[in-house]
């Protein structure tokens, strides 16, 4: 059983870990926010610099698009997802949200590579500051396990 006391690794140990990160752009302070608890929580688990790579797009819609292309490099044992959506007044967000959150699902099935899914849905900018920092290190930690975990059962 994966993380038995049998001298299996530490479940947490990212030292030999490659992880691909995709940050929206949109709402872009709490993003930032999202990104550096990340990546600071990835590095405080042994990730190293040169294994972590960190790209960019500008919403939440855009994200699966970059992750499916990291995806297909076979280069990564796991991948983040961060961004951030905000209710407004129009069903923009529903759609935004659901559609990001079901092709991140898919592509994590599709391409058998665990991801982790930190794309916020809130209703309001104070629900997402309060949550922007926990969030970050729960992806980095997510992304850890779920890559030492398919490559146990695997």
């Amino acid at each position: 059983m994966f993380g038995a006391d049998k001298g299996t690794p530490n479940p947490l140990d990212g030292k030999k870990l490659a992880i691909g990160i995709v940050q929206a752009r949109f709402n872009e302070g709490i993003t930032d926010a999202l990104f550096n608890a990340c990546h600071a929580e990835l590095l405080a688990l042994g990730v190293q610099e040169k294994n972590i790579t960190h790209v960019k797009v500008p919403g939440a819609l855009e994200v699966p698009v970059a992750l499916q292309a990291l995806a297909e490099r076979d280069d990564f044992d796991a991948l983040i997802a961060l961004g951030c959506i905000i209710r407004g007044e129009t069903y923009h967000f529903e759609l935004v949200a659901n559609e990001s959150g079901s092709a991140v699902t898919r592509l994590a099935l599709d391409y058998q590579v665990p991801i982790a899914n930190a794309i916020l849905t809130t209703e309001n900018l104070e629900q997402a500051v309060a949550r922007q920092e926990e969030k970050g290190r729960d992806a980095a930690r997510v992304a850890i396990e779920m890559a030492h975990l398919l490559e146990d059962i695997g």
